[in-house]
């Protein structure tokens, strides 16, 4: 295990936006994070990403509790819908990155409990992979929707955390550059790199993701594989008496 949350909560006044959410991250898993607008995916990698702090809960590594210090040596949050430095060009944005991580004491990524590291990341690498050549001495705040998210995830790809956690990763991609990120991604998790994906599109998240966290209404419902989670419906649906449910979208349906 990686990482395991265990009953964080977050409230805004007399509103509960996350409600003892629990759950592990596994080591070069892709985990999807999936529910409706409004079930609290966003905030709840806010609390993870260091962005809010939570009202209660942990975040523990073999049972330990980290320290925000540590956290944050674990963890990159990639929001969604940002336009950092929008008066940059792409080239600059990616040097900048691979610099900063560099001279700050961003190391390569490395096996659990000193484990052989894995070389870092070039930038022409994640280039190349993002298709980001022709958009490299354009400034960020001219792109497209898709043009920029394709620019973000290359930024969180280079970067020295072990876990990337990346909101609506293919949101504003079209049909075919939904494909080659997901392929991207996953080609990241199978060299060692742990994404946790919120993705509101379940379609999407089917296709890319290895296990899945189900949160409606701030709590989670279930979490598992599809086979995992697809039993889990399957005992509430003989008990109702209704056919099993085979695709993501009807089991995500059924345990929330």
């Amino acid at each position: 295990m990686l990482l395991h949350v265990s009953n964080l909560t977050k409230r805004y006044g007399h509103l509960t936006a996350l409600s003892e959410v629990s759950f592990s991250i596994r080591p070069g898993e892709v985990l999807g994070l999936i529910g409706p607008n409004g079930s609290g995916k966003t905030t709840l990698f806010e609390c993870l990403g260091g962005v809010l702090p939570a009202d209660a809960g942990s975040v523990s590594d073999d049972g330990r509790g980290l320290t925000a210090d540590e956290r944050r040596a674990r963890v990159f949050y990639l929001p969604d819908g940002i336009a950092p430095w929008p008066a940059q060009t792409v080239r600059w944005a990616l040097e900048f990155i691979t610099g900063f991580f560099g001279e700050t004491g961003g190391r390569p990524f490395q096996g659990r409990r000193g484990g052989p590291e894995r070389p870092a990341l070039q930038s022409d690498t994640v280039i190349q992979e993002l298709a980001l050549e022709p958009l490299l001495d354009s400034p960020i705040g001219t792109l497209s929707k898709g043009q920029r998210k394709r620019v973000l995830l290359a930024i969180g790809l280079l970067t020295p955390q072990p876990i990337l956690l990346a909101d609506e990763p293919f949101d504003g991609l079209d049909l075919r550059q939904t494909r080659e990120v997901a392929q991207t991604l996953r080609a990241h998790a199978s060299a060692g790199r742990t994404m946790f994906l919120s993705i509101h599109q379940i379609a999407d998240a089917a296709r890319v993701c290895d296990r899945f966290v189900l949160l409606s209404g701030g709590r989670v419902c279930g979490e598992g594989t599809l086979d995992e989670l697809s039993a889990m419906a399957g005992r509430r649906e003989r008990e109702a008496g209704q056919p099993a449910r085979r695709n993501l979208e009807e089991v995500f349906l059924a345990l929330t």
